[in-house]
């Protein structure tokens, strides 16, 4: 039984409204009847040079890719949803990319089970029944739910754009595998490295306003929460900004931001020691105009490279792991499993070291000297047009 028939049973939540999208993702080439699942899955054209995509509009909550003209042994994959986001569109093109490229015959099914325990059981009872060989969990809420209802499962699962799970409590160290039937990757970066790098932008810092959705538990706990307490410890002060409801983020934020440089101008009156952090709260960081156009000459840093890009509308720094790296590491990591390798002695998945990236246009607006150092060594540079000058993925490593 195909796993979207066993999901569509449980069906009867309403659709979520699609999140910002990254304009390099589409659903299909331009002229083409959307899918029924476009309002939540989307993917970058390419992708259907290699995979055959199929939907059916009774079942918009589920999607099935096929691999063209493949040779080999099939492999069953199952992908969970819990919402739509960009971050997603970029992760699921790379796990395709990587798949095809390492020539894996696969057919993947994805669910958007929408957080709800009884569409997602059916998920996975239908995948133990269709005898899937990997699951991957995409994003930090189907991870948590999937931890929380299937650790020590029949099938093998990998996380994918998911926060880190030994901050979460989900693994008790980065040297040892899971134990079970759990590999992690993590989007995160060490606090003591970033930390480093924002040391060397700005050596005399006196302020940083963090920018998280209160609501959204991984980012707090994982992004917000470490750099503030590191930062405290060092004479920082430590600004909150945090948006208590995600679907009015920009109205929440065009009150932040200007309190938060009100109060940074108390101690740092023109503003040289000071910085906003942007975490990888898809509500926070898809307002990066709003936070642009109250941040003053405050530079907007962000963990998330992504939101680095051409334009003014962009951060001016980021320092973290892109979701295209993660993807594709996560990608490795089950393409290992789907080759044999025991998915419980695989250690969290880093990226190492991390990715930044610099636009020199914004740089250049709001008066801010980049290190060389971070020229050296920036996956993702923009120019003082703002236009794309280097764009590349860093060594991974687990």
């Amino acid at each position: 039984m195909m796993l979207g028939a066993a999901v569509r049973r449980h069906q009867g939540a309403a659709l979520l409204v699609v999140a910002a999208v990254f304009c390099s993702i589409a659903t299909r080439v331009a002229g083409a009847e959307p899918h029924p699942f476009s309002k939540w899955f989307k993917y970058s054209p390419d992708i259907e040079n290699s995979w055959d995509v199929a939907s059916d509009a009774a079942q918009p909550m589920y999607v099935s890719l096929r691999r063209k003209d493949a040779a080999g042994p099939l492999k069953r994959v199952l992908v969970l949803y819990p919402r739509p986001s960009s971050a997603y569109d970029i992760a699921i093109t790379e796990i395709l990319r990587t798949f095809a490229a390492k020539e894996i015959n696969s057919h993947i099914e994805v669910v958007n089970f929408e957080l709800n325990d009884a569409r997602g059981k059916a998920a996975l009872q239908a995948a133990e029944k269709d005898s899937v060989d990997l699951i991957f969990a995409m994003g930090s809420e189907s991870a948590a739910w999937l931890y929380e209802n299937y650790k020590g499962g029949a099938l093998p699962v990998v996380t994918v754009c998911s926060k880190d799970p030994v901050q979460l409590g989900q693994m008790k160290d980065y040297d040892s595998g899971s134990g079970n039937n759990f590999a992690f990757t993590s989007l995160n970066v060490p606090v003591d490295v970033q930390m480093s790098y924002v040391r060397e932008l700005r050596p005399e810092l006196k302020n940083l306003a963090v920018l998280v959705d209160s609501k959204n538990i991984s980012a707090v706990q994982t992004q917000a929460e470490p750099v503030a307490k590191y930062l405290k410890e060092k004479g920082v002060q430590v600004i909150w900004g945090s948006v208590q409801n995600p679907a009015k983020a920009r109205e929440e934020l065009t009150k932040i931001i200007p309190d938060a440089v009100r109060a940074m101008r108390q101690t740092d009156p023109d503003l040289s020691k000071s910085l906003f952090w942007v975490t990888g709260s898809t509500s926070v960081f898809r307002e990066i105009r709003t936070i642009n156009q109250h941040a003053d000459r405050v530079p907007v840093v962000s963990v998330v490279p992504e939101i680095v890009t051409k334009g003014s509308e962009t951060a001016v720094l980021a320092i973290g792991v892109s979701f295209e790296s993660n993807a594709r590491l996560a990608a490795i990591y089950g393409a290992q499993v789907l080759d044999g390798s025991s998915v419980g002695k695989l250690r969290v998945g880093l990226v190492s070291p991390p990715d930044m990236a610099i636009s020199f246009l914004k740089a250049r607006e709001i008066g801010m000297r980049i290190p060389f150092s971070f020229f050296e060594i920036a996956s993702f540079i923009y120019d003082y047009n703002g236009e794309p000058v280097r764009s590349g993925v860093q060594s991974l490593e687990n």
